[in-house]
């Protein structure tokens, strides 16, 4: 059963894959293989590979003297409504996080927020953009994360570029920015954030550890397309909606919006509250703002500048997207498949250098969040203490293999539905630059420590 289960993920990976000649949408197919993994899961009883887990035994132990009281097929059943709530747990926090930062967005737009700052971008080079743009990206990233940053500054370019084709260029180049930005920040991506507090690194040691790898990740895919983008940034045409009252509005929506956003990691170490918490924080305080200002105007024309008007334009599929396909990750993870292949590298490989750099890789297919979560538990502290090469190393390639592919981070899939980027045109055109910034920012950083 754990082999179909591994094919019907494959198939649904398929799918999403070719969206656009099979004609079905990518989030149905993330929803039927999540649904198809956790019932075949749950109907096929335990396997071999579930019961020798951790996952499994620290079920059991957690269970205590009920466990002796069930039959194995109960004993099962519990296991995996135990785990489908843990994952959804999680999950919803980044549904809930990403909810929030694109709501906050739409609502600083709602009112030209952000036409302060594209007045002042005068450049019509491509070239000149697509660095200046970049920059922005993978500094912003290491202070708020790469989710947040890559939906800001989608939102930004979509104001700077009329044509799409070059949109869609910029945006893929954003993802791969924010994703080499987040990875050198102990709060910039999440599986960063997952070994800073796990204690596998620490802050200092990480910034001045991968802060030239992960620059390197992102100028090289710059470097290249500086000599091989063709192309114009398009007609820019006047925004005749905007008037003095909106630009008014707008600069203050603009100023608490970032402040909200940048406000999350500081709310999240003060108060040790998770990050959604913060998000959503923020975005009460400009839903009750949005409601306030404006009182010139009549009341149908005031409910466009509301954020109940910009939580109606955020992209729904790409969150329920964002549900499948982790979920759909959760089920092998909670069969202990991906532990399995971890330890399997381990034993067939042994040169920690190639498992991590694989592992980097695999996360381009597989969510890097339970990739890391695997490695941190086949790994011990004790073997390889804080700040080892192997948890460093781990937080670079965990934090910018996921550019490889378009759904291998979450910085990916909010750009995919931002923009309505698809798999293919992102693995025709991206994909080997986000790779030649991977090993090239992977190859300095194993020459450091070499050094």
């Amino acid at each position: 059963m754990e082999l179909l289960i591994i094919i019907v993920f494959v198939v649904g990976y398929l799918a999403i894959a070719l969206e656009h000649p099979i004609k079905i949408n990518k989030t149905a197919s993330a929803l039927l293989t999540a649904v198809i993994c956790w019932t075949i899961f749950t109907v096929s009883g335990a396997t071999e590979t579930q019961l020798s887990s951790q996952k499994y035994l620290h079920f059991l132990h957690e269970l205590g003297e009920k466990a002796a009281t069930l039959s194995a097929g109960e004993l099962h059943l519990e296991y995996v409504v135990e785990q489908l709530g843990h994952h959804l747990n999680e999950i919803a926090q980044i549904l809930f996080f990403l909810m929030g930062a694109m709501t906050i967005v739409e609502l600083v737009d709602a009112h030209h927020g952000f036409k302060f700052i594209t007045d002042r971008i005068k450049t019509k080079n491509p070239i000149v953009l697509l660095w200046v743009v970049c920059f922005v990206a993978f500094f912003l990233s290491s202070v708020l994360d790469n989710l947040t940053t890559t939906i800001v500054m989608v939102s930004l370019i979509r104001k700077l570029i009329p044509d799409k084709e070059m949109r869609l260029f910029f945006a893929g180049m954003i993802v791969i920015a924010a994703n080499a930005g987040g990875a050198w920040s102990p709060i910039g991506d999440v599986t960063t954030t997952m070994l800073w507090i796990g204690g596998q690194i620490s802050a200092g040691s990480i910034m001045t550890s991968l802060l030239l790898p992960s620059i390197v990740c992102a100028v090289v895919p710059l470097l290249f397309l500086t000599f091989t983008m063709k192309g114009t940034l398009g007609e820019f045409k006047e925004d005749t909606n905007s008037t003095a009252s909106t630009i008014k509005t707008g600069n203050l929506m603009l100023v608490l919006g970032v402040g909200a956003l940048i406000s999350v990691p500081i709310f999240k170490t003060v108060t040790h509250l998770p990050p959604y918490m913060g998000m959503l924080l923020g975005l009460g305080v400009l839903w009750v703002v949005s409601e306030l200002i404006n009182p010139d105007l009549d009341e149908a024309e005031r409910k466009n500048y509301t954020a109940s008007h910009a939580l109606a334009k955020i992209d729904m599929p790409s969150v329920l997207f964002f549900l499948g396909i982790l979920l759909a990750v959760g089920s092998l993870q909670s069969m202990g498949t991906l532990a399995n292949f971890a330890s399997y590298l381990n034993d067939s490989i042994g040169d920690n250098r190639i498992i991590i750099t694989l592992i980097g890789v695999l996360s381009a297919i597989v969510d890097n969040v339970p990739l890391v979560a695997a490695s941190m538990g086949m790994y011990s502290l004790e073997a390889y203490p804080m700040d080892d090469f192997i948890w460093t190393y781990l937080a670079y390639c965990a934090g910018t293999g996921g550019s490889i592919l378009i759904i291998g981070s979450a910085a990916g899939v909010a750009a995919m539905g931002m923009e309505k980027i698809e798999f293919g045109w992102y693995l025709k055109r991206i994909s080997l630059l986000a790779a030649l910034g991977y090993f090239a920012g992977a190859g300095v950083y194993l020459l450091m420590t070499q050094l």
